[in-house]
Order: C-alpha cells, then sequence, then structure tokens
C-alpha cells in the first residue's frame, strides 16, 4: 500500500503539494491527474525517495520511502525526461539496473524487447523520444517492482506503440499485481488504463475515487416539459448546468440514473433523455461545482 499522509513540499517560496493526504492500494492501475504544475511530479518523485517531505509521511508498505532501500527496491519510476540515460545502451541499462533490483528478469526484458525490437547496441541519445521511452518502460517491467511509477507514461509514443505499452502495463498487473501509478494530464489516456484517479489542483488534492463510480454519479439530460420550467422546478434534484432552448431543457443533475430518471419522470416530461458523460466532461463539472475555473486538462 502506498500512503501520503498530510504531505507538504515546499522549494523556497513556492508550494508545491499542501496538506495531501492519499491511499492508493496494491494491485490498483491509479492516475493522477492535474494541469502542469498541479503537483503530479513531485508526488511521484516523493514516493521513488527522490524527494523529502518539508512535511508528513510518505509509506511504501507501511515504511518510510526517503533514505531507505527496502522501499526503494519495490518501486521503479519513469521519469518523464530521459537525458540521464543518454549514453547508455539498450544492454548497459539491463546490466545497470540488475545490480539494484534482486528481482530483475532478463527474460522478461528480453521478451518485451522481442515485441517492440529496439537495437541493443545503439546509445539511447541515438533514439527517438518514443524509443526511449519504450526502452525505459521495459526496463522498469523487467524490474520485477511492486510498485510502478509513471510520469506522462505515453507521452512521445505513436498510437501503435501506446496500445503495446499499454498492454504490456496491463499484463503485467494481471500477471503479479503490480500497482501502476501513471500521472497525465490526460484524461482519455487514464479512462483506458486505471481504475481509480485523484486530481490534483494547485498542490491540493481534490478528489480520489474510482472511476466507475465517477462515471455514474454525473449525467447531462435532454427533456421537454408542458410549460415553462426553471431550475428550480427540477425539485430535489442537484443541478450543476440548467439551459434552455426553445422547447428544449438541457441540464446536468448528480445522481445515478435511476435517481435522476426517478425525479424527472414525476413531472410528466414529452421527452426525458439522458446522455452518456465523457469523464473530462464530469471532471469540468466537478471543478465548476468546486468554484474552480479548470480548464487544464485535455
Amino acid at each position: 500500500m502506498i500512503e501520503l499522509k498530510n504531505v507538504k513540499m515546499s522549494f523556497e517560496d513556492f508550494n508545491a503539494l499542501d496538506g495531501v493526504d492519499l491511499t492508493i492500494e496494491k494491485g490498483t492501475a491509479f492516475g493522477l491527474l492535474g494541469s502542469n504544475g498541479a503537483g503530479k511530479s513531485t508526488i511521484l518523485r516523493l514516493l521513488s525517495g527522490v524527494y523529502e517531505a518539508t512535511e508528513g509521511e510518505v509509506l511504501i508498505d507501511g515504511e518510510p520511502v526517503y533514505d531507505n532501500v527496502s522501499a526503494k527496491e519495490k518501486v521503479f519510476f519513469i521519469n518523464d525526461e530521459t537525458v540521464q540515460f543518454g549514453t547508455m545502451t539498450l544492454t548497459d541499462m539491463k546490466k545497470y539496473y540488475q545490480g539494484f533490483y534482486p528481482n530483475f528478469s532478463e527474460e522478461i526484458f528480453d521478451k518485451l524487447n522481442a515485441v517492440i525490437k529496439l537495437p541493443e547496441k545503439k546509445r539511447l541519445d541515438k533514439f527517438s523520444k518514443g524509443m526511449k521511452r519504450q526502452a525505459i518502460v521495459i526496463t522498469g517491467l523487467a524490474c520485477g517492482t511492486d510498485y510502478l511509477l509513471l510520469d506522462e507514461a505515453f507521452d512521445g509514443l505513436d498510437p501503435t506503440m501506446r496500445i503495446i505499452v499499454k498492454r504490456m502495463l496491463v499484463d503485467a498487473m494481471l500477471d503479479r499485481k503490480l500497482t501502476a501509478v501513471i500521472s497525465s494530464h490526460n484524461l482519455k489516456e487514464i479512462n483506458e488504463v486505471c481504475d481509480t484517479a485523484a486530481l490534483l489542483h494547485q498542490g491540493k488534492l481534490l478528489f480520489n475515487r474510482d472511476l466507475d463510480s465517477v462515471k455514474g454519479s454525473i449525467h447531462k439530460v435532454q427533456a421537454v416539459f408542458d410549460g415553462d420550467v426553471t431550475e428550480k422546478d427540477m425539485g430535489d434534484l442537484q443541478i450543476l448546468s440548467f439551459e434552455k432552448n426553445q422547447s428544449v431543457t438541457y441540464l446536468i443533475a448528480r445522481g445515478t440514473e435511476e435517481e435522476i430518471r426517478g425525479s424527472l419522470e414525476k413531472k410528466s416530461p414529452k421527452v426525458l433523455d439522458l446522455i452518456p458523460l465523457t469523464l473530462e466532461e464530469i471532471f469540468i463539472y466537478e471543478m465548476e461545482g468546486m468554484g474552480y475555473d479548470f480548464k487544464g486538462i485535455e
């Protein structure tokens, strides 16, 4: 289990994290969402022991991470930058990480590279950005850690390679209950891979929820009623957005489909349609309902 308890992280006069409490259960695919500067990368660097928290606790399986070899052996961090590997070949990387991770599997490394076919004797600074990312991903999976941290995991990958890398992650999660923590500002990618996600904004954790429950908690409604109706006529529904276009009423309401239908059918609508919202739309309405104007998620 990963735990952050009232974690604060400051860099001189900048507060990167402000009292974050977060628990990530083993065996989950967890998404960290937020715009650039929200605090996603800072959390990953804390979890990998690169940073020490200014305040609070950062724990892996109950152990503090910073300056703790036994905790760090359980974690592999795939940074959003790869310049540190420039002079290495793929073979060099294999040998290097074998020295740090006792569960490193050369068999898994070779099996994964057989799929993407990266040259093993070519220096990484001669690779494209996407090839570098592929090299780090297969290395991280071969290290056999319990936790894999990925910062902007699919950045620089072409559509085909995105599918391949996602399949590698899913296979590892199924085969050995790998816990993957993936940061991104792209909701579509998080939705495709993760079952739980947290939204960060300006160093604060705004919510942390199971994605299936999020998708079932807000709905878009298109309805036609007899006579003129206003938002106040919607009874006990929690309305996040209300618009009218001639005879058609459009609203965004919080609640299950059954709750919303049950409430609106009491008003005998001529037409009543519930339309699925995208995850992006849900988060934007959630943010607006909390008083934020948050447009940083793609």
